[in-house]
């Protein structure tokens, strides 16, 4: 893992699963007397994914959580690889939740904003406000399997960071048009040492095990996004084959929810943009 960047602070808590208790991280910003934000990253990637975004947002006084999801970054593997799976990530989150005890506000990118509605559509939920960055109330079944033939590659070594940012450029291409210091970015924060002392990517290559079981089918996760009734942004890639303009656009109706396309990105924009930034932020201030 790469330092602890100026300014975050890093957390951690014991949290229950059916296989036993691990260890979630996080890196934490902002005021500890701050509104909280958490922000939950996609599938493969981590909470570096938004050291930008949270900068900012703790500089408009905003305490951010930014959490590993089990198996990724800094948190525990888990040994059963059944248990990576969006019902599992949320009993993780939720301990977190739990310990803020309040409202909460939510940015989720594709897993992190599966997890996130399935949360909000809970009763009693601490959620306030959420944004999902690309992802919604149907995933069709062709983007699933692109994802499943990425994914389910042989794990890969790498002999330096530029060979692992390479890789990263070309497999997360549809992140938007990242400047050459974030894709480097992303890079140190994705790469682990293997015991030969190779690079690795940060994950338990067992987190793919949801794809390698049974035919991919469409998701439906309509149920959910219709117990949601609090304010949601919904992002969306322009390109993105995950969340399709159409489901976007039925999401969009509901009048609790608004949606921003975003221009040459695919599944999911990185969030890194300055007009990404200030669009997130401007909808989470608001009363």
């Amino acid at each position: 893992m790469t330092p602890i960047p100026a300014g975050a602070r890093p957390g951690a808590l014991r949290w229950l699963s059916p296989a036993g208790f691990f260890t979630l991280r996080w890196l934490e910003w902002g005021p500890v007397t701050g509104a909280p934000v958490v922000c939950v990253h996609g599938l493969t990637r981590s909470g570096r994914d938004f050291d930008a975004l949270a900068r900012a947002l703790a500089a408009a006084g905003r305490r951010v959580f930014c959490p590993d999801l089990p198996g990724r970054g800094a948190s525990d593997w888990l040994p059963d690889p059944a248990l990576y799976q969006p019902l599992i990530y949320s009993q993780a989150l939720a301990h977190l939740l739990v310990r803020m005890d309040g409202p909460v506000d939510w940015v989720g990118t594709s897993l992190g904003g599966i997890c996130g509605m399935g949360i909000a559509a809970t009763p009693g939920n601490a959620i306030r406000r959420m944004v999902l960055n690309d992802i919604g109330a149907i995933i069709p079944a062709a983007a699933l399997a692109r994802i499943r033939d990425y994914i389910n590659q042989p794990a890969q070594a790498f002999p330096d960071i530029a060979a692992l940012e390479a890789h990263l450029r070309k497999v997360h291409a549809p992140f938007g048009p990242l400047t050459d210091a974030e894709w480097r970015h992303l890079a140190e924060t994705s790469a682990r040492k293997d015991p030969s002392g190779a690079l690795q990517l940060h994950y338990d290559p067992a987190i793919t095990h949801a794809f390698s079981v049974g035919d991919v089918a469409d998701i439906d996760l309509s149920l959910f996004w219709a117990a949601i009734a609090i304010p949601v942004l919904i992002l969306r890639g322009a390109t993105s084959d995950v969340l399709p303009a159409e489901v976007a656009a039925e999401m969009a109706r509901k009048p609790n929810a608004r949606l921003l396309e975003i221009a040459d990105a695919g599944h999911a924009p990185a969030l890194m943009a300055a007009d990404q930034i200030s669009a997130i932020r401007d909808f989470l201030t608001a009363p």
